[in-house]
């Protein structure tokens, strides 16, 4: 029985965020046809043609985003996002927190000034819960003091 051969493009797409999950609901002519250039499971690719298509007065801007398979809202938040940042405008951006958000400097000191008495993280997260009144998972709290050691850099040793 024979396998069905690896889609390397579709795997980098994915890998890349920007593979099309809507690639289906696209009806524009360019992307139904040979789609040896225009793919649309290729979201940036889609998005740039139904702006292209826009800005060049061949559709209005309810049918190309009907077109292309996005709402008239997408549309133009899209077309903001390419008029600040041109292509890598359309690329999506990672969701969700950048960063410990929960893990305040304050919060951050808490823990350096308990230090080793805590014992481990769930007794620290423990003691967090009961000064701050929030919840913070062990492993963050373990990153969070990893990552701080790190910035820090080795402790020297001071000679008496």
């Amino acid at each position: 029985m024979k396998s069905k051969p690896k889609d390397d493009k579709a795997a980098s797409l994915s890998l890349s965020g920007t593979l099309n999950a809507k690639s289906g609901a696209i009806t524009d002519e360019l992307f139904n046809g040979d789609k040896a250039f225009f793919d649309p499971r290729d979201l940036v690719q889609v998005k740039y043609e139904m702006l292209r298509r826009v800005d060049n007065g061949e559709s209005s801007v309810s049918k190309a985003s009907g077109d292309f398979g996005f709402s008239r809202p997408s549309f133009y938040e899209a077309k903001r996002l390419f008029d600040a940042d041109g292509v890598a405008g359309l690329v999506p951006k990672t969701r969700g927190p950048k960063s410990p958000h929960k893990l305040t400097d304050e919060i951050l000191d808490f823990i350096s000034s308990i230090g080793a008495a805590a014992g481990n993280a769930a007794e620290v997260a423990a003691l967090i819960k009961k000064q701050f009144e929030i919840d913070v998972h062990p492993r963050s709290i373990a990153r969070a003091v990893s990552s701080r050691q790190k910035k820090k850099g080795p402790q020297k040793k001071v000679k008496k």
